[in-house]
């Protein structure tokens, strides 16, 4: 007997219908009137109700979109029984097109992080040789699953590396609340033949990178220093807790190491610790200079 839940979203015309179970295979549907739902007969069958203005179809959701001459309090609970009963008499809910590619099985699980606005999922194939970080869905355009992460209202921001992607999120939602559906999204989008990242949109970044190794020949011994001890002894263990660390600069003057932290190492709260308790002592000792300090250059 399949139940739905009841949803609130952002906006208060919109309402989800939440399914335990994902309904779609990596794909979304909206519906602004009962000819455009050819492919979906229960929204067909929504379009019924007078007070229906639109239908999105996603994940493991049904959203409706309502007209204001009623109010969703009083309606609800009927919509949410038409739903069920639809299906569990065995209603299509969305027409699957058979000839789409096939899925390549993966495991996807999450792993808790330091920052507790931060959740690593890993995946059980590698995803890129480049880290990336996106802050907004404008700066996603190289991974379309990232572009669909954002779509998810309580999606901050997104960082891949190697094998796993880290998600931040806003404060409006606890993980226990939106783990699954996070999780279950990711790998159904990847398991369908989903895009994780376009390499030849990050080819700008690679460059960088490159102009990055070049200028290394041009730094200052410490400055060098320094980032071979980040490389080889702070990165790995960074990487674990689902971030990132770059060196930004040295000031020879001030002792000032400057670092950028990406993804679950970002806006961090116990990032602060880590810099000083552990970054900072690590390279006092290994340069052997007392006045050594570290600041984050994003936090």
């Amino acid at each position: 007997m399949i139940k739905v839940s009841i949803k609130e979203t952002q906006n208060p015309t919109i309402l989800k219908f939440e399914f335990e179970d994902f309904i779609t295979k990596n794909e979304n549907f909206e519906f602004k009137n009962i000819d455009e739902a050819k492919a979906s007969p229960l929204a067909q069958q929504l379009f019924y109700l007078p007070f229906v203005k639109t239908v999105y179809i996603s994940g493991n959701f049904i959203a409706i979109e309502r007209f204001s001459i009623v109010e969703w309090e009083d309606v609800k609970d009927a919509v949410a029984e038409q739903i069920e009963n639809f299906v569990n008499n065995g209603g299509t809910i969305i027409t699957i097109d058979e000839n789409k590619t096939k899925k390549q099985p993966i495991t996807v699980y999450g792993e808790t992080t330091p920052n507790p606005a931060a959740l690593k999922f890993v995946v059980s194939r590698m995803l890129t040789k480049t880290a990336i970080e996106f802050k907004n869905i404008d700066e996603a355009t190289a991974s379309p699953l990232v572009q669909e992460l954002f779509k998810f209202p309580y999606v901050k921001e997104v960082f891949i590396d190697e094998n796993y992607i880290s998600v931040t999120k806003y404060e409006v939602n606890n993980w226990d609340e939106i783990t699954l559906e996070l999780r279950s999204f990711i790998k159904q989008f990847i398991e369908n033949g989903g895009t994780v990242l376009d390499e030849s949109l990050i080819a700008i970044n690679d460059k960088k990178e490159n102009n990055k190794n070049e200028d290394f020949d041009k730094l200052d011994v410490t400055s060098q220093q320094i980032i071979n001890i980040l490389e080889e002894y702070v990165k790995p263990a960074v990487a674990a807790d689902g971030g990132n660390i770059a060196f930004d600069s040295f000031d020879e003057e001030t002792k000032t190491v400057k670092v950028i932290l990406q993804g679950a190492c970002s806006g961090c709260p116990s990032s602060t610790f880590t810099l000083k308790s552990g970054i900072e002592n690590m390279l006092k000792s290994m340069l052997n200079d007392d006045k050594i300090n570290v600041e984050a250059a994003n936090a």
